[in-house]
């Protein structure tokens, strides 16, 4: 009886031991001091220890102003180490917790740098290009006028020149392969579709191409004329010109002398 007494009281003292040791592991910090260790890491550029760190304040002082700060920091955190798909949901999180927050455009630009910056090149899918621009046009409609809506606006631009060059590397893959009306359907996306993009005057090209070797001959004259209207000093325009009328209108350089200015 007494030596049973005994080991129920030494379990009893591992018991309050083992509990005391999970106490100090999740002792509850000042919440200044926790986002302050968390902003050294991510000044130290540790940034995976920093987003775990800023996701410490959050998660022991949740109904703080440090946690909705450190919500977003995690985000920022996580883009900084390139670790997008965490970023986004951080980002997201933070987005439908607090719409109204002052710094709440701040994060719907950053989720968009996270697709921006995933963009590929064009013989590639390019599904992160139509979630960057989707993501950048809602910046541009959301908060117009702040400083994020104006790169966003640059960036659009240059997402849809993107797009337009994959539209354009399949068509000329099309076109290459015989498959001329797969390649019509390209270029007239990239007119129809993109038409403030610098691929306009080579679709116009394409389609002036495309329409000759199918013996469409108005419809390869009327994309010449359109091609010469918008754009009458276009390589691509003098190109399709000889092309339709069977000519040539570029004039021969004359080749000079070579002169040799020391003696």
């Amino acid at each position: 009886m007494y030596f049973t007494k005994i080991l129920i009281t030494l379990s009893l003292v591992s018991i309050f031991i083992g509990c005391a040791a999970d106490e100090e592991v999740y002792k509850e910090e000042p919440v200044e001091s926790l986002y302050n260790q968390a902003l050294i890491k991510l000044e130290s550029a540790e940034y995976e220890t920093a987003a775990k760190a800023f996701a410490e304040v959050d998660r022991q002082h949740p109904y703080s102003i440090w946690a909705t700060k450190a919500q977003l920091m995690s985000g920022f955190s996580f883009y900084q180490n390139n670790n997008y798909d965490e970023a986004i949901i951080a980002l997201d999180r933070f987005i439908s917790i607090h719409p109204s927050n002052k710094d709440v455009s701040y994060a719907y630009y950053l989720k968009a740098l996270c697709y921006y910056e995933q963009i590929s090149d064009v013989g590639r899918d390019q599904q992160m290009t139509r979630l960057a621009l989707k993501a950048l046009r809602e910046i541009v409609a959301r908060f117009p006028d702040s400083k994020y809506s104006r790169d966003a606006v640059i960036k659009i631009d240059l997402t849809r020149d993107h797009l337009a060059g994959k539209e354009m590397a399949i068509g000329r893959y099309y076109e290459k392969q015989g498959l001329y009306l797969g390649a019509i359907n390209r270029y007239k996306n990239v007119i129809d579709n993109f038409q403030t993009t610098t691929h306009v005057p080579e679709a116009l090209h394409r389609l002036t191409e495309s329409y000759l070797s199918l013996g469409l001959i108005e419809q390869a004259k009327q994309m010449a004329s359109v091609l010469g209207h918008n754009f009458p000093g276009s390589e691509w325009y003098i190109d399709s010109y000889e092309m339709v009328e069977g000519k040539k209108i570029r004039k021969k350089e004359k080749k000079g002398r070579w002169y040799w200015p020391f003696k």
